[in-house]
């Protein structure tokens, strides 16, 4: 049992093990620990009310479950009108506009830290812990956010967008661990999701049809899904038909069927740009899409701004490595110069790494944004 002077920490749970191991380890620091979970999204009727997929009622009860063996103190923070307008909304409307949302990524800007922090310091506390696996380290102007040790489960891209002002507060214990360690110290601790399954799927879309979840709430809010329309190549020659451009993302190459093509070429097809206004999906080959500028808007730094110009680690994809890059920038805006081109997708995240260091980052826009 903590000291009752020991320092008061809220631990974020999701329901998952990640979540459950960092407030445990906090336990066992010697912290007085209270349990918090969000509840974000009303997943009644859907695989999430009963399969344990994040915002899901069995995930509020794992988290409770975790709590009681550690005996710590359970809340729930009701944040689903905050959720809805600030992460679901923005993820139909980019979809309905041809981009690829990131929403974890707006999440954790604009839902998560701020809450929980602010509840933390009613409580007498002023940390939070969550189980990202990415790490807080001391740099020469206060912490930075740094990747996870173990790159197959880095999640600093996710995070660049966290509010600045909660970086000092915020404990990352996870950050140092692999998966399989993490899953070790579970199993130590005895707690009761040791052997939960990860989610791999967006929360509110626990099936993974994103393309039926973006038409339903466009009717729900009275718009129109994107109808059918045209699979057009570069020269607007018409070789296919689609269901939606909300079905498709740039890069894509399954799901467009069998296009047609002149003189029987039988090269793979992938998706270079949706045209959301004319109802068009342009394919090509992929060289035909990358590019070497990419805009990026919503800029914003997580630590002291850099100079206007940089040389730069730039990641675009959740799992893609981070492309040698010189960033130029001027208030909310940038244009990113790859040394090598590649396929991008409007609507991602794009951040900015100084070797391990996350700077901050934007969202890719099409065409490129000015500087």
């Amino acid at each position: 049992m903590a000291a009752p002077d020991a320092p008061l920490v809220v631990a974020a749970l999701s329901g998952g093990v990640d979540s459950a191991v960092a407030a445990a380890l906090a336990v066992e620091a010697g912290a007085r620990v209270v349990g918090m979970t969000l509840r974000l999204y009303d997943a009644a009727g859907t695989a999430a009310s009963s399969g344990g997929r994040c915002c899901g009622p069995r995930d509020v009860e794992d988290a409770r479950a975790v709590c009681a063996h550690l005996g710590i103190p359970f809340y729930v923070v009701d944040l689903e009108a905050a959720f809805r307008r600030d992460v679901v909304d923005d993820f139909v409307e980019a979809y309905l506009a041809g981009e690829t949302p990131n929403p974890c990524v707006r999440c954790n800007q604009t839902v998560k830290f701020t809450p929980l922090l602010a509840r933390a310091r009613q409580l007498g506390g002023g940390r939070l812990v969550t189980g990202h696996y990415a790490r807080v380290v001391d740099g020469d102007d206060g912490p930075r956010l740094a990747r996870g040790l173990d790159r197959g489960k880095d999640q600093s891209y996710f995070l660049f967008a966290m509010p600045p002002e909660a970086l000092p507060a915020v404990t990352l214990p996870l950050g140092a661990l692999t998966k399989d360690e993490v899953r070790a110290h579970a199993r130590r601790l005895g707690l009761p999701n040791a052997a939960k399954a990860e989610s791999q799927e967006i929360c509110f879309v626990p099936d993974g049809d994103h393309a039926g979840f973006v038409a339903a709430s466009a009717l729900r809010r009275g718009r129109s899904a994107p109808a059918p329309g045209p699979i057009v190549d570069r020269a607007g020659n018409v070789v296919g038909a689609h269901d939606g451009v909300h079905h498709f993302t740039i890069g894509q190459h399954r799901g467009l069927g069998n296009l047609r093509s002149e003189g029987g070429a039988t090269r793979r097809q992938v998706v270079l740009e949706l045209d959301a206004a004319g109802g068009r999906v342009v394919v090509g080959e992929r060289v035909d899409g990358e590019r070497r500028e990419v805009g990026v808007r919503g800029l914003r730094w997580l630590g002291p701004s850099p100079s206007a110009s940089l040389r730069a680690g730039v990641q675009l994809r959740h799992r893609g490595a981070a492309h040698p890059a010189t960033v130029r920038w001027q208030d909310q805006a940038a244009v990113v110069e790859l040394d090598e081109p590649t396929l991008v997708a409007p609507g991602q995240a794009a951040v900015i790494f100084d070797g391990e260091i996350v700077l901050g980052g934007g969202w890719v826009t099409s065409p490129p944004a000015s500087a």
